[in-house]
């Protein structure tokens, strides 16, 4: 089965978050979810990113490169909406990348590596009406990184406008949108193992 570490989002390493990696696990693969905030959660977007603006995205995304420094290179990155930016980073450009999860958002390709890595295969999750997917660039980084890349790449467009629409502890949870996330995660794990 494969090896994963999971990034979490603005709102720190949630119950939401470490009830998803609970259910990679039920399927039988390793999950690690490292703490890029240091224990910090917070109750809103707002509250979160502003942690995020005070720390810095940069050291944020060097935190989640410490978190690997002494896991196997052959994993799979996977992170929700922050945690994308050190996901996405590591599956460019730490050899020996499995794949990449990258849920709620994705930056340009260009930001870490000229290219996207011939040999990880990407899924990429958004809603279609997201404010913040559709509309902030991620949902165009995607499109080009699926046009552009060599190695399987997929972009699963789900209907609805919420961001964090997989945590089910939180008021934008969609049962059905999860469901299907969840589904299309496990498959591309299983490919990938």
């Amino acid at each position: 089965m494969a090896e994963v570490v999971l990034f979490h989002h603005a709102l720190g390493r949630t119950q939401g978050i470490t009830g998803f990696a609970d259910q990679l696990r039920q399927d039988g693969h390793t999950v690690h979810t490292p703490d890029l905030f240091e224990g910090h959660t917070f109750a809103t977007l707002d509250e979160g990113m502003a942690h995020v603006r005070q720390i810095g995205f940069g050291e944020a995304v060097n935190r989640g490169a410490a978190a690997v420094a002494d896991l196997p290179a052959e994993l799979v990155y996977a992170g929700f909406s922050l945690g994308v930016l050190p996901a996405q980073m590591l599956a460019q450009t730490r050899p020996g990348a499995r794949g990449a999860l990258l849920y709620y958002s994705c930056v340009p390709v260009t930001e870490f590596s000229p290219t996207w890595p011939a040999e990880v295969p990407v899924q990429v999750h958004g809603m279609d009406a997201d404010p913040f997917f559709a509309d902030e660039g991620d949902l165009d980084a995607a499109r080009d990184l699926v046009a552009s890349a060599v190695a399987p790449a997929e972009l699963f467009l789900y209907p609805g406008d919420q961001h964090y629409f997989a945590d089910a502890t939180l008021d934008s949870y969609d049962p059905a949108a999860a469901a299907l996330l969840l589904e299309r995660t496990l498959t591309f794990l299983r490919s990938v193992s």
